[in-house]
């Protein structure tokens, strides 16, 4: 029978695993459902299928990185893990209920800083293998705002003397994209879930190194893309309609330009934020129109939201761990 402790670990983690598909499906089925390439229902179905599969697609590099390269292998304990789960998790409902489309992998990357900083100090984070996390995360949504931009022009360029029908053409690639963006937001996703299942199973004993067992890919994979299938909705009408009125050409190319970073990221080990890149993309899209056609405003709010995410979960983990754990 598992220890408690580790019990304790995996439902936090599961719980997590739930809010992040949750938060993702939002992100990859937004600009399906706006551009009306597929009912929402059919999309969320869709989104969970993808996003179900993609751990068991593309290895174990976003794993590996947070588990083994994050926090100093001493600090890895039961109580800091928990810590930083029940950090990540706060924030993420705290942010679905505010219909804010939040980074849960920032969330969880807060909240294992917070934690083995509140266990260690300082010394408690391996700041190489945060400073990885940290570009990787900052940098992919400016990849996916510019890439975005750029395809939008690229469309235009290329098809200024198209009929109105290539609008048809765009809405059903883009029920084909939708499956790449959720397999790839699947495959970085659930690897976090993976890491702290992991870090978990090596903190109670039951492992003397991070190796990935497929059970819990698998639990992984199940357990996202069930709160794929339930959808954030609130979140899913904010970037679908608070930005600007999506067409399919905007679809199309946001879909574009965050599945291949999206993928590339998980492909090296950079644990990036699908939530983050696919709602730069759409900016970036509707930027290609004219900049004045967004409403930045929405955007501020949610890039707020992003740059609160890391110290604030960081701060919760960081206070769980001191007033209950420590």
């Amino acid at each position: 029978m598992l220890p408690v402790n580790l019990l304790l670990i995996i439902g936090l983690g599961i719980l997590y695993g739930y809010m992040n598909g949750v938060h993702g499906s939002a992100s990859v089925v937004a600009t399906v459902i706006s551009s009306r390439a597929l009912r929402p229902r059919a999309a969320l179905a869709l989104a969970a299928v993808g996003i179900g599969a993609g751990p068991f697609l593309l290895g174990v590099a976003v794993a590996n990185t947070l588990g083994a390269e994050l926090l100093s292998p001493h600090v890895a304990t039961v109580q800091v893990i928990v810590a930083a789960l029940m950090g990540a998790i706060v924030w993420s409902v705290l942010t679905l209920r505010l219909k804010l489309p939040s980074s849960v992998s920032h969330a969880l990357i807060g909240g294992l800083v917070g934690a083995g900083i509140a266990a260690a100090g300082p010394a408690g984070v391996q700041f190489g293998g945060l400073n990885k996390v940290l570009i990787a995360l900052f940098l992919s949504p400016v990849l996916g705002l510019l890439a975005a931009y750029a395809l939008v022009r690229l469309i235009y360029l290329l098809a200024a003397n198209a009929s109105p029908a290539i609008n048809d053409w765009f809405r059903r690639v883009q029920i084909v994209l939708s499956l790449l963006v959720a397999v790839a937001f699947g495959a970085n996703a659930g690897q976090k879930i993976v890491a702290v299942i992991v870090l978990g199973l090596v903190a109670t004993g039951l492992m003397d190194s991070f190796t990935v067992p497929v059970w819990v890919v698998a639990l992984s994979a199940v357990t996202t893309a069930l709160g794929a299938l339930v959808g954030g909705w609130g979140i899913i009408q904010t970037l679908s309609g608070s930005f600007y009125k999506i067409r399919p050409v905007h679809g199309f190319s946001a879909q574009m330009a965050s599945g291949v970073i999206i993928l590339g990221a998980g492909l090296f080990g950079g644990p990036v934020s699908g939530s983050q890149v696919v709602t730069s993309s759409i900016l970036g899209s509707g930027s290609a129109d004219r900049i004045h056609k967004v409403r930045w405003g929405v955007a501020q709010q949610i890039l707020i939201s992003w740059l609160l995410t890391i110290p604030l979960s960081g701060l919760m983990s960081f206070a769980v761990y001191t007033a209950f754990l420590s």
